[in-house]
């Protein structure tokens, strides 16, 4: 029995504390994603609630579709890293296998959900802007029946501004029809700090009047979100590759155990 072992290689029977060491790092890489898909489903609802909030400014854009596929990326996470924390030294190859299946869907999905949410984040800046300037340019007042006419009322009441870029887009449209007549340039009401302060948007009092544009706080949350959904994607997709290298290190082990067989009393 000892000739038999001595002609064994040290890896087919001298491996316990790597399978140990391999487990718990594991269980734990297998609660991170378990605890991460939180974080990333919430990056994905902000992303889906912010488009719905401002679907006016995005009517043909598909930006939404990088908070659903983060949402759906968190989704998945929960089965795989429970099952990734439920792996023993006495896991099957079944659940081994169908752990490393679920790794490799969710890191396509993954990297999916990063090269979306990226190539958005460089694409918003110019749909708001171009999309912002045409709602300036049609704007009639606060009046007006037509829904989309009341847009840039509630984004400047909402984000407390005033404009595209600033104020002065009020003064530079080409449509007056809602200025009263006889009245020097004034931007809406809706640009107005108080709005019980008796603010009638006249630029000659600009301390009564929100003077940043919209644009620039619009366009930094839009970045701000979309860039969360893309780096919590790319840190998950390298924990991922983790735990398949360790996953394929336990299989590989597990593979060597029927090498134990010669350790049997029948060999004696």
């Amino acid at each position: 029995m000892n000739r038999v072992r001595a002609l064994m290689p040290w890896w087919c029977y001298d491996d316990s504390w790597h399978r140990t060491l391999s487990q718990y790092l594991l269980k734990f890489l297998g609660y991170i994603l378990w605890c991460s898909a939180a974080a990333l489903g919430l990056g994905g609802l902000s992303v889906i609630l912010m488009c719905g909030n401002y679907k006016s400014l995005l009517q043909e854009s598909f930006l939404s579709l990088s908070g659903w596929l983060a949402v759906a990326v968190a989704i998945f996470l929960l089965p795989t890293g429970l099952l990734a924390m439920s792996l023993s030294a006495k896991s099957t190859r079944y659940r081994q296998g169908t752990l490393m299946y679920l790794l490799l869907i969710l890191l396509c999905l993954e990297v999916s959900s990063a090269v979306l949410a990226r190539f958005h984040s460089l694409q918003a800046s110019s749909e708001l802007r171009s999309a912002m300037r045409y709602l300036v340019s049609q704007y009639n007042g606060t009046l007006s029946k037509d829904p989309s006419g009341r847009v840039m009322d509630k984004m400047q009441r909402r984000l407390r501004c005033c404009g595209v870029q600033n104020y002065t887009d009020w003064l530079k449209t080409t449509d007056s029809s809602w200025h009263l007549p006889g009245e020097s340039h004034r931007v809406p009401k809706s640009c107005c700090k108080e709005r019980s302060s008796g603010c009638t948007g006249d630029v000659s009092h600009l301390d009564l009047i929100f003077q940043e544009g919209c644009l620039k706080k619009l366009e930094n949350w839009f970045q701000f979100l979309l860039l969360y959904v893309f780096w919590c994607c790319v840190i998950l997709s390298v924990l991922g590759l983790l735990i398949i290298v360790i996953n394929g290190l336990l299989m590989r082990h597990q593979a060597f155990s029927s090498f134990q067989l010669l350790d049997s009393y029948t060999f004696i």
